[in-house]
């Protein structure tokens, strides 16, 4: 399944595979009689304040009288074009009974006006229209408009529906009583789908910003040779993307070249600047393994809590992979966790969460935080987030590339490798496929990472093995001591976990070719990697070139994660300076603009990583 079928399924159909969506409005050659539907069916065109209308679509229960609350999902990537034939698609909220909605995002398909992709509200400002007026105007339709509903209101998604739902948040209908951002953002330029830490995601804004808008009436995957990996190297730049394929047709790329640094373009679209109070119920969700929108939930949550009286914002996250907590979610990638961990996140939080705040129905759900630790495979309740009592422990690389909870002796020298931007480090196995191919897609951040540990220019710190659990919850971080002989240059660190060398074969049903001997033994697992641009060590805003040879910190922030390493497992680091084409490449000489960069700027360069760089894990005693 590519990205855009799931997240379609994710923003129809909780992640149910098959849903029909509306995309060009053709029929399906050969399709099979339709089935009788449990639901009625209507289209409608919601009016907005400035006249807009928009695609909505709402789809009420047979059978079931009485006013029902209404679940209301906003999405640029489609709603159902013909009501579905099964209510087991919406799982264990259907047993609650609603009124489901569904909405196409101002500018995409039937909806009039243009998708910009912009994430900026204007609360103050009575006559501004944004994503967060649009979904009042519906809310407040919504509650006006449709027979025996109840005048309660949630919000839910994943994603870019996440986001269309947390934003809501901004300036909140009365009747909005219940949200719950999944996979939501809220800066373009810090994390998540389009940068990391201001390092531009190249293959990932190609792909989806070209999707949303090149085409209103459809999405589409970009189309590669055979090898992703090799089509980038060879345009050079994100520019010559720009200029030579899209020609100017995809607004919101070019803006990213536009504006390399953490300016207002970006700080102006971050939205959760607005809000105040938490007045509305909020279930946040992340994956750990999300390698989409890892970043974003967690912000949200945390700027909630500020301001937060009446203990309405909740955090949940766990061992999944984008959206992968609306399905099964029994594996990490290869690996069998035991545990229908998605099942019991939809029947045991979600559900009860709507369930209550949208039914009066059961108990108040009354954790802060509720996370499904990898590594246990066990659901852990914390009363905040992060949890008291884990203690912030630094983890040191050795020169001898040894890794301990021991701090360098003195005069501990340092480690170097040559990073050639003609050969960057592969992001994930080569021939690489196009950058949402199912199934490298969807599990590439929990891949087996020995496929770049051979390479010269990846530096490998392993511990010795353990000889009881280590259990890290709460924010990780590093700080390595490094330096590059060019006046530019990143360092990607991996925080893994190196499974046993008798640990157990792939189950077959998630093993893919190249696999090392269909096995698990040995595997490392990465449990946090993040990229660290050097022009942004000092300002976010104003770039600033390094000193040639210069020992500096490097801060690399890991984000958080609840992660057991089993007695018997090691530990690994590994340090890179390229990531390659998820990030665009660094020239490593310092240039105005690393998007538009010339063949002349990319030079070799040498780094080293020197005494006192260190992993910061939170350990829980």
């Amino acid at each position: 399944m590519s990205r855009h079928a799931l997240l379609l399924a994710l923003a129809i159909t909780a992640a149910v595979p098959g849903a029909t969506v509306a995309q060009t409005g053709a029929g399906q050659a050969g399709a099979q009689a339709p089935q009788p539907s449990p639901f009625t069916y209507q289209e409608v065109m919601v009016p907005m304040r400035d006249g807009a209308r928009l695609q909505t679509v709402i789809m009420r229960p047979r059978g079931v009288t009485g006013p029902l609350p209404i679940l209301l999902q906003r999405t640029p990537y489609g709603v159902p074009d013909a009501p579905f034939a099964s209510a087991s698609r919406f799982g264990p909220l259907m047993k609650d009974g609603y009124i489901f909605v569904f909405q196409s995002m101002r500018g995409r398909f039937k909806s009039d006006g243009v998708f910009t992709l912009s994430t900026a509200v204007h609360p103050n400002d009575p006559k501004a229209v944004d994503e967060a007026t649009d979904a009042y105007d519906t809310v407040d339709w919504l509650v006006k408009t449709l027979p025996e509903n109840s005048g309660k209101v949630g919000m839910w998604g994943v994603s870019y529906p996440g986001f269309a739902a947390a934003v809501a948040l901004a300036k909140p209908h009365p009747a909005l009583k219940a949200v719950s951002p999944q996979a939501a953002w809220i800066d373009y330029w810090q994390s998540d789908d389009l940068h990391r830490n201001g390092a531009l995601r190249l293959s990932y804004a190609t792909d989806w910003v070209s999707s949303l808008q090149l085409d209103k009436t459809k999405n589409s995957d970009f189309a590669y040779p055979s090898d992703t990996y090799d089509y980038f190297l060879k345009q050079g730049s994100a520019e010559a993307i720009d200029r030579t394929v899209f020609k100017g047709r995809v607004p919101m790329f070019t803006a990213l070249l536009d504006h390399p640094n953490h300016d207002a373009f970006y700080t102006g679209q971050r939205w959760t600047d607005s809000l105040g109070e938490t007045t509305v119920p909020t279930l946040n969700v992340a994956g750990f393994w999300d390698q989409e929108d890892p970043w974003g939930s967690w912000q949200i949550y945390a700027r909630q809590k500020r301001n937060d009286p009446h203990h309405l914002a909740q955090m949940v996250a766990g061992p999944w992979r984008h959206g992968g907590w609306q399905g099964v979610a029994d594996h990490l990638g290869p690996i069998p966790i035991g545990t229908p961990s998605g099942t019991q996140f939809q029947e045991q939080i979600q559900a009860p969460f709507f369930a209550y705040w949208l039914h009066g129905k059961g108990p108040r759900p009354d954790f802060a935080a509720r996370m499904f630790q990898s590594g246990s495979n066990a659901w852990k309740t914390y009363a905040a987030w992060p949890p008291v009592g884990a203690k912030p422990t630094n983890l040191y690389l050795h020169a001898d590339g040894s890794l301990s909870f021991t701090a360098p002796a003195a005069g501990e020298g340092c480690r170097d490798y040559v990073s050639d931007p003609a050969n960057p480090v592969p992001f994930r196995r080569r021939p690489m496929s196009a950058t949402y191919a199912s199934p490298d897609w969807s599990w590439w951040e929990a891949d087996d990472q020995r496929f770049v540990d051979h390479r010269p220019d990846v530096l490998g710190y392993v511990s010795e093995p353990l000889a009881a659990d280590l259990t890290v919850t709460g924010a990780l971080s590093a700080t390595l001591q490094a330096s590059t002989s060019g006046t530019d240059s990143d360092f990607v660190v991996k925080l893994i976990d190196v499974l046993p060398d008798d640990t157990a074969p792939f189950d077959g049903r998630t093993a893919q070719p190249g696999d090392y001997a269909r096995t698990l033994n040995g595997y490392q697992l990465p449990i946090a990697m993040e990229v660290r641009r050097g022009r942004f060590l000092a300002s976010e805003t104003a770039p600033q070139p390094l000193v040639p040879g210069k020992v500096v910190a490097w801060d690399v922030p890991l984000r958080d994660h609840d992660h057991v390493f089993k007695a018997g497992h090691r530990i690994m680091v590994q340090i890179q300076s390229s990531w390659f084409p998820m990030i665009d490449r660094n020239p490593q000489s310092f240039v105005a603009n690393i998007a538009r960069a010339k063949a002349g700027d990319y030079v070799k360069a040498t780094q080293r990583v020197c005494a006192g760089s260190r992993v910061t894990l939170p350990v829980m005693r």
